[in-house]
């Protein structure tokens, strides 16, 4: 008998589904259902790779933030993208952000050229090395190897060092065993991205970086099933928004399957959310490229030099969102300053013809687009269902 089979039966790698409550099975045929939706929308190439960009920015912070990284996420966005340079005491936190997207990125470039690959203590020592690469670590830490150490995470007793090498070999065993049927493939996906991020958590096999680990297995499981690639990043995004719940739920998940069904309750339920959060966010994007159309379609017939200036101001003031002071709106683009910085006259008149064709609205000092006409283009629903 093994050590770990006397101190922490709860690492049993089983996990009774037949326990599931209906509200848990609802919310997993929900989230199914969401993730197909958002898989069957198109979008242009400009605003995927936007989406695409903005996933990646909170999946890194929310992977490195539960673990104490202390950026904010316009930071995260403005380091990646260059524009932010940290102090000498703050640099190791971009390192956290950089190891992190290195890891994300690699793994989705496996799964591009080489497919989805079964789990192994080599492939999962790599990743842990990836994401404590370059960072301080105590002595005892050794980025990529299995700890020779007992360690405590918070009040947590992890599981004996010398056991660690022996059950990160049967979590990879449990995880390639765990065969998705081509059926509910994504409600079996996230159920076993759950019980990866548990079992790995419970078992502890670094000396440091394990949360970022096994989140980024949970974002492997989710990525070779086939979800979209944004909604990968959700589960870790949950998990750190509500940090304190997170922390609560596991520490009760080792008192028996009760507590463990309620972990996965949690998670599954801000999955959820986040995709609700998500589709709102796709939608408003459509949304967007339907007032494009909706304007340029008011202007078919019109291509005056005078209608095309018109068109760019309704384009300006449907994107810029709300109202905007009248002498502001020259502000919005170069091409606004050309026509209408020293020409209120012309912004006057220009407004007016584009009030006569129901596309903006203004008062005494500010003016804005109508965006919200092309509502009338939705299916009609009871707004006060009984």
């Amino acid at each position: 008998m093994k050590t770990y089979e006397k101190t922490h039966p709860w690492i049993n790698f089983k996990i009774d589904t037949q326990r599931f409550p209906y509200a848990l099975w609802i919310a997993l045929g929900g989230a199914s259902s969401k993730c197909e939706h958002i898989a069957g929308v198109p979008l242009s190439p400009e605003i995927a790779k936007k989406i695409h960009h903005l996933y990646l920015i909170k999946g890194a912070l929310a992977t490195t933030a539960i673990e104490g990284n202390t950026l904010s996420e316009d930071e995260v966005k403005n380091y990646l993208d260059g524009k932010l340079r940290l102090p000498l005491s703050r640099r190791y936190l971009g390192q956290e952000i950089d190891n992190v997207v290195t890891a994300c990125n690699e793994l989705a470039r496996e799964l591009r050229n080489d497919g989805s690959k079964p789990f192994t203590p080599e492939a999962i020592c790599k990743m842990n090395a990836i994401i404590l690469k370059d960072l301080p670590l105590n002595e005892d830490v050794v980025p990529g190897e299995i700890r020779r150490h007992n360690v405590t995470a918070g009040r947590y007793r992890c599981a004996p060092a010398d056991d660690c090498k022996h059950l990160l070999g049967m979590f990879c065993k449990h995880l390639n065993d765990f065969k998705l049927p081509e059926e509910n493939r994504t409600v079996f996906a996230l159920i076993k991205a759950i019980f990866a991020h548990l079992f790995f958590v419970w078992i502890h096999p670094f000396g440091d970086g394990n949360g970022r680990t096994a989140r980024i297995i949970e974002l492997s499981i989710l990525l070779s099933a086939g979800l979209p690639q944004p909604t990968c990043h959700l589960l870790s995004n949950h998990y750190n928004l509500t940090r304190s719940n997170y922390y609560r739920f596991l520490d009760k998940a080792i008192h028996g399957d009760e507590h463990v069904i309620a972990f996965f309750q949690y998670a599954i339920t801000g999955f959820v959310d986040g995709l609700r959060e998500h589709i709102d966010r796709i939608r408003s994007y459509q949304e967007k490229v339907a007032w494009i159309n909706y304007v340029h379609e008011k202007f078919t017939d019109r291509k005056s030099k005078a209608d095309i200036r018109r068109r760019t101001l309704a384009l300006a003031l449907g994107e810029a969102g709300g109202f905007i002071a009248k002498n502001k709106i020259y502000e919005l683009t170069a091409t606004l300053s050309s026509d209408y910085r020293h020409h209120s006259v012309k912004l006057t008149r220009d407004m007016n013809e584009l009030i006569s064709m129901d596309l903006i609205e203004t008062n005494r000092h500010q003016a804005r687009a109508k965006t919200e006409v092309i509502q009338a283009f939705k299916v009609w629903r009871n707004p006060e269902p009984a």
